[in-house]
């Protein structure tokens, strides 16, 4: 059995959802996967991402993970299904701006950080109350729907504390979902990778982001 069957098949017995992420992999392995029956593909960089969109078929859904910037939206904003690192209302803005010129709506993930590194990019506690205030106060955002949360674990082989920064987005994601009441699409709690998504899967995770264990050390 393939590695991927494998991952699938554990993925299922928690209805969690595989992100196969790409990034710097030739279209050659991307379409190894999809042979395999994979449709959701994650990419770092908008360039890439874009060159990637054109080659590859066009059922494959598209989602954004890395770091975007505000300049850079208006080049996956035709075609991408879920952007996962929104941090910042401008960003927001500026998603919802090209998703209406595109005459779509776009889903996104507030990126809260969890991790203690400094490089990690990211919305403090206050920052989330703050935009979601705005953002349920406003009805101007109609171009685009926030889905849910995503959240990268501090890099540490120290397992309780990855534990209590997953756990500290599902709180989060449950204070979000009570507290401005909502809707069923709100149902996306993004966080694990190759070397943590089994530990994320037990503290809630609804979708990981796996591309070493499918593709390869980069």
């Amino acid at each position: 059995m393939s590695v991927y069957k494998e991952i699938i098949d554990e993925l299922k017995a928690t209805n969690t959802t595989l992100v196969a992420i790409s990034k710097t992999k030739p279209v050659e392995q991307i379409m190894e996967l999809y042979r395999q029956g994979q449709r959701l593909f994650g990419e770092n960089k908008v360039q890439e991402l874009v060159d990637k969109y054109e080659q590859c078929p066009k059922d494959i859904e598209w989602h954004l993970v890395g770091h975007l910037q505000s300049n850079k939206v208006k080049y996956i904003a035709p075609f991408v299904s879920l952007i996962h690192a929104i941090d910042s209302l401008k960003l927001l803005e500026e998603v919802n701006r090209q998703a209406q010129k595109n005459n779509r709506k776009i889903k996104i993930l507030l990126q809260y950080r969890i991790a203690t590194e400094d490089t990690k990019f990211g919305l403090s506690q206050t920052d989330i109350v703050e935009l979601m205030d705005f953002y349920s106060q406003s009805s101007s955002y109609n171009f685009i729907e926030i889905v849910g949360l995503m959240g990268m674990a501090s890099f540490t082989e120290n397992e309780t504390q990855i534990r209590t920064e997953f756990s500290k987005l599902k709180e989060m994601f449950t204070f979000i979902k009570e507290s401005y009441l909502m809707p069923k699409s709100y149902n996306t709690m993004s966080m694990g990778m190759s070397g943590d998504y089994k530990i994320a899967i037990e503290e809630g995770s609804t979708m990981v982001r796996i591309g070493s264990l499918l593709f390869g050390a980069r």
